[in-house]
């Protein structure tokens, strides 16, 4: 059969969500994907165990995803992460809520949830072709036309759906495919750029390596502007790394640094790291004071050893030009005060960030004005439509970015489907 009533192009989280959604609605449906299994990003997610979603409320999840999240509104009307909760237990797949909302299948494997979409989409009829790579999607004045293959084989559709990824992980077949058979319909493509992805520095310290693998828990880190403003603070845990900075609250900062280089043409972004964030610089420098006090003989590099992590204290002291070897006894005033301000808002120089290659989530995409929020149907082209990665909209990591990928790939594959009855 070379006629289906909706083509849906990628193997995704988004594109199995779309097919299924499709082929609820009655649609004949084929899923077409270029690699030789389904849901390999999937399968890779939240470190194999596959953060399927997030429980936080709606208006909260929304501002866990900064890259546009507010377009996902109408999406969420339709299909929010209530529902995915409820689309997988009603599979057999029983979830568990861990920290901060994350939900993972109790089983703790990826595997899971890929075999139940895929098993879901196969039993509502939906055609699965791995080793299927599209070569370009037909379009006439009228609309889509169907999609001619790299086989030199065409298939008729009057409703295609674009769900092939971003270009992060690419290794996973996300190699940004989508992106020039949008631009043949008339779309704009945003800058595309790497988000939730490793910092680099050139700071003298991260060359010489004298901090690499050296974690830091329950941290603030704060992306700030020329003018000395935080633009976004994130706190957590980070880890110093041979070419910068990594960990969870470093990724989630990484998108500010090109915001801030792009805003202010600027060379660095300035980071700064509040080591105690519990802490005012004030009450900080009483419990320091306090603790130095107790042993006033004693050279700050001891007493502070299992306050302030060790192999950083050397760095410390060296910024706020206060020896190591000082005593309580004989404290300056002006280096203890730099101390304290180090402390509170340790300087990093970001030069940018590492490429698509380690970054989880693609920045950029399918420029949203361009989409119907309610349907994921393009305005430009009848029968054309876009869900997940591959459109303007990321997320931070913990199950934000595959909860927009669920939601717009439902909203899509409902639309492509419904649309196609009215053409019966």
């Amino acid at each position: 059969m070379n006629q289906y009533e909706v083509i849906v192009i990628g193997g995704g989280p988004s594109g199995l969500m779309a097919s299924i959604a499709a082929a609820k609605q009655g649609a004949s449906v084929v899923l077409l994907d270029k690699g030789d299994k389904l849901g390999r990003k999937l399968g890779i997610s939240g470190g194999g165990r596959c953060n399927v979603t997030n429980a936080k409320e709606v208006d909260e999840l929304i501002r866990f995803i900064p890259g546009n999240g507010r377009f996902l509104y109408s999406a969420f009307a339709h299909f929010n992460n209530r529902d995915i909760i409820q689309f997988f237990e009603d599979l057999g797949i029983a979830l568990k809520e861990e920290d901060n909302g994350r939900m993972f299948p109790v089983s703790d494997k990826a595997k899971t949830v890929v075999d139940a979409l895929v098993g879901k989409a196969f039993s509502l009829g939906v055609k699965l072709l791995t080793h299927e790579p599209v070569k370009e999607i037909l379009y006439s004045p009228e609309g889509v036309q169907g999609v001619l293959l790299e086989s030199g084989k065409k298939i008729s559709s009057s409703a295609v759906i674009v769900a092939t990824g971003g270009r992060s992980v690419p290794h996973t077949g996300s190699t940004g495919d989508g992106y020039p058979w949008a631009k043949a319909a008339g779309h704009t493509i945003t800058e595309l750029y790497p988000t939730e992805v490793p910092i680099v520095s050139k700071e003298p310290f991260i060359v010489s390596r004298e901090l690499q693998g050296l974690s830091l828990r329950d941290v603030e880190l704060s992306v700030m502007n020329p003018k000395g403003k935080a633009v976004i603070s994130h706190r957590g845990d980070m880890i110093f790394t041979h070419f910068g900075l990594s960990g969870p609250i470093a990724l989630r900062c990484s998108q500010f640094i090109r915001q801030v280089k792009n805003k202010h043409k600027v060379q660095d972004a300035l980071l700064q790291i509040d080591l105690f964030p519990d802490h005012s610089a004030g009450s900080l420098e009483q419990e320091l004071r306090r603790l130095a006090a107790a042993e006033p003989k004693k050279a700050l590099k001891n007493v502070f050893k299992g306050t302030i992590p060790e192999r950083l204290l050397p760095l410390l002291f060296s910024q706020a030009g206060l020896p190591g070897d000082t005593t309580y006894e004989h404290l300056p005033k002006e280096p203890w005060s730099s101390f304290i301000s180090v402390l509170k808002a340790f300087p990093v120089k970001a030069t940018g960030t590492r490429p698509f290659e380690e970054a989880f989530v693609t920045g950029g995409g399918v420029h949203l004005k361009e989409i119907d929020p309610k349907t994921m149907e393009s305005k430009l082209m009848p029968g054309l439509f876009f869900c997940g990665e591959v459109l303007d909209i990321h997320g931070y990591t913990g199950g934000y970015n595959i909860t927009a990928a669920f939601t717009t790939g439902y909203t899509a594959g409902s639309h492509a489907g419904d649309s196609t009855r009215h053409r019966r």
